[in-house]
């Protein structure tokens, strides 16, 4: 367990850093409340050194000891980077550079998964039917500037993060639909993998894809501008664009729950999912989830579910902090310590 491994000394700095936004906060010590502090846009700043500097020392009078961070992207070797980001985290730095004891990284998704047993009825949105079922594994999807998730299952009496790169498996067309938009699609690193399609960027390819199977000219620009337009129902483009992104984000989402028999529940997460939760409970979500003959019977009897509450993976992180032995988090590769 990890606390045979690392010693976590208070206050502690927990940050969800993704492409786009990185969100801190400080816990003074292990029963206190997080301190939250402003969200930063990554682009806003050329380096992490510069953001924990403007976002963090500069609002606060506490000095962290320690740093546990969930980053948007796999955690391996000395210099780890983000996916979508230029941040590059070199922890032998940033440990002296301000007076930590020890750094933890931790996938992004990893870290949400870390949330879930502390979940309320009230920190989600149901998607139909099915149920969780205690101790048992679940699964956490999230689209957002790209599309991540992670795993969490329960033995030897703690919860253990099974982290992952899933939003890079690679996605195909099913239905006739499908193939005949198919073409139009933009591929990305020469091939569709989830994270082609299911994110903010990928919204925008299968909006074009649509357009251009269609004849019709693409004149929307943004995510923002599509889900809008796709909730209201008044452009054709947009509205089969949006179900097409719901109905493969459930594909998704019911294939990972495969893979783990998630009968503890599957969670949406990411910047998008509560956004587009009048399109996710139109019934293509959960027919694309559920539809996995010859196994129907489990998948239906399986919850899926929208995270929001807000900051789950900071929430997640610190539970982590403040009770590490309820969670065998593999430390491995992820700890530097003075």
């Amino acid at each position: 367990m990890v606390g045979d491994s690392a010693e976590i000394r208070f206050p502690v700095l927990i940050g969800d850093i993704g492409g786009t936004n990185a969100r801190f906060a400080l816990i003074a010590d292990r029963d206190a409340p997080w301190e939250r502090l402003p969200d930063i846009q990554t682009v806003d700043h050329p380096t992490i050194e510069d953001a924990i500097e403007t976002a963090v020392l500069t609002a606060t009078a506490l000095r962290p000891k320690t740093a546990i961070l969930a980053l948007a992207g796999p955690i391996a070797g000395e210099a780890v980077s983000l996916t979508n980001c230029d941040w590059i985290f070199e922890p032998r730095k940033l440990i002296p550079r301000f007076g930590l004891s020890s750094m933890i990284l931790l996938n992004d998704f990893e870290a949400l998964s870390l949330c879930l047993p502390g979940l309320g009825a009230g920190d989600i949105d149901r998607i139909g039917g099915g149920r969780a079922l205690p101790e048992r594994p679940r699964v956490v999807v999230g689209p957002g500037t790209g599309l991540g998730a992670g795993a969490l299952i329960h033995a030897r009496g703690a919860w253990i993060p099974v982290p992952g790169e899933g939003g890079h498996i690679d996605l195909g067309p099913v239905t006739e639909r499908d193939f005949a938009l198919w073409p139009h699609l933009e591929k990305s690193f020469g091939r569709f993998s989830a994270e082609t399609l299911l994110c903010g960027p990928g919204l925008m390819r299968i909006y074009r894809g649509v357009a251009a199977a269609e004849g019709r000219k693409a004149t929307l620009t943004t995510p923002a501008e599509v889900t809008t337009a796709g909730l209201g129902g008044d452009d054709p483009t947009s509205v089969e664009a949006l179900d097409f992104f719901v109905t493969h984000l459930g594909r998704l989402a019911g294939n990972l729950a495969v893979v783990f028999v998630a009968t503890g529940g599957v969670y949406l997460a990411g910047g998008i999912s509560a956004k587009i939760a009048p399109a996710l409970k139109r019934g293509s979500f959960r027919e694309a989830f559920i539809a996995k003959d010859p196994h129907r019977r489990i998948m239906a009897e399986m919850m899926t579910a929208i995270i929001v509450s807000p900051d789950p993976a900071l929430a997640g992180i610190a539970d982590f902090a403040r009770h590490p032995e309820r969670f065998g988090v593999e430390l491995d590769g992820k700890l530097w310590q003075t």
